[in-house]
């Protein structure tokens, strides 16, 4: 099966999994497993920020964020679309107890515009507005992207109205790959960055949250309360070092690729609509008499996997996994559905 359910699919290869089994672990709770260590102090140098930790999943990293930015009763203004809304089962109600100010931004972006013009007054019947998320790339958003130019006016606003700014980077390389900047410049940007390793980057598990050592100090308290210390991670760390050490630059190809196969679908006369195409991750709108269930069923029957995102949209999204015969396979079915 051609597997386009999401990058979370994608599995080691080769040269990681010898990665992994040459790895030097230790006890990561004591703070003792040398590949951990060196994963945290690899992307903390590339983002220039002062420490990180490493989590089991993104949308971990992404609850310590929050709870180390805000206090109960604060809130967090994000766009509709956003993960940590949408897909992160109202963690931040539950550990953190902060509410959602939501802006319904364009394709998962919101403006320092829109920022401005919500958040509340200091009243004792109101939230503390205290935090601002966005999302690089944004999941729901079609793998929509913020630029240094589009962020550099929400940091000012944050930095004036004394908020905090954090950076959920899910497939923020997927981002650097189109925009050719500097991980350097857009670390200068946040409070926190959330990096996944475990999506186009093609490791098995992993993110790693970075920030001051002070905020990474009590995010490691954090971690341990939610159930995220782990033992011999190193295992696993080795994985993300070997990614980052050499998937990053393919993440170029999975973007074309994404393109390519939007472009194909604009042209299809069952294809109501195809959002903006700007990564790795394509949605698009069927016409009835199909719905997104029946559509899924019809290209499973021709051994394409993908997943649904509403009664009549449909999400492809392409990674390391799919070779270029695959791609081919693809690009020939969907005109004949």
């Amino acid at each position: 099966m051609i597997n386009l359910i999401s990058d979370t699919v994608t599995k080691p290869t080769a040269g990681m999994l010898l990665a992994m089994q040459r790895a030097d672990v230790g006890d990561d709770v004591f703070g003792e497993d040398p590949c951990v260590n060196a994963l945290e102090d690899k992307l903390a140098a590339m983002f220039g920020m002062e420490a990180a930790v490493f989590c089991p999943s993104g949308t971990m990293t992404n609850q310590i964020a929050i709870k180390v930015h805000t206090q109960p009763l604060d809130e967090v203004i994000c766009d509709h679309y956003a993960h940590i809304y949408q897909y992160e089962s109202a963690g931040y109600a539950f550990n953190s107890g902060v509410s959602m100010n939501l802006i319904q931004g364009t394709h998962g972006k919101i403006t320092a515009e829109q920022i401005g013009a919500v958040i509340k007054p200091v009243h004792d019947w109101l939230p503390r507005t205290r935090l601002v998320v966005l999302e690089n790339t944004c999941n729901k958003g079609g793998g929509n992207y913020y630029t240094l130019d589009e962020i550099r006016p929400i940091r000012s606003l944050c930095v004036e109205r004394g908020l905090r700014l954090h950076l959920d980077g899910a497939r923020l390389f997927n981002a650097l790959a189109e925009t050719g900047e500097s991980p350097l410049d857009v670390g200068a940007q946040f409070d926190s960055i959330s990096i996944c390793l475990s999506k186009g980057l093609g490791a098995p598990v992993g993110s790693v949250l970075l920030g001051t050592k002070e905020d990474i100090t009590l995010a490691r308290r954090f971690r341990k309360v939610m159930g995220g210390g782990m033992r011999q991670a190193g295992y696993l760390a080795a994985a993300a070092i070997y990614a980052l050490d050499h998937q990053i630059e393919r993440l170029k190809v999975d973007n074309a690729r994404a393109r390519q196969l939007g472009a194909l679908l604009a042209e299809l006369d069952y294809v109501e609509n195809v959002r903006p195409v700007k990564t790795n991750i394509l949605i698009f709108d069927v016409k009835a008499p199909y719905t997104a269930a029946s559509y899924l069923e019809k290209l499973a029957g021709k051994g394409i996997l993908a997943s649904p995102f509403g009664p009549q949209t449909v999400r492809f999204v392409t990674h390391l996994d799919v070779s270029e015969a695959m791609m081919d396979t693809v690009m020939k079915t969907l005109p004949t559905l």
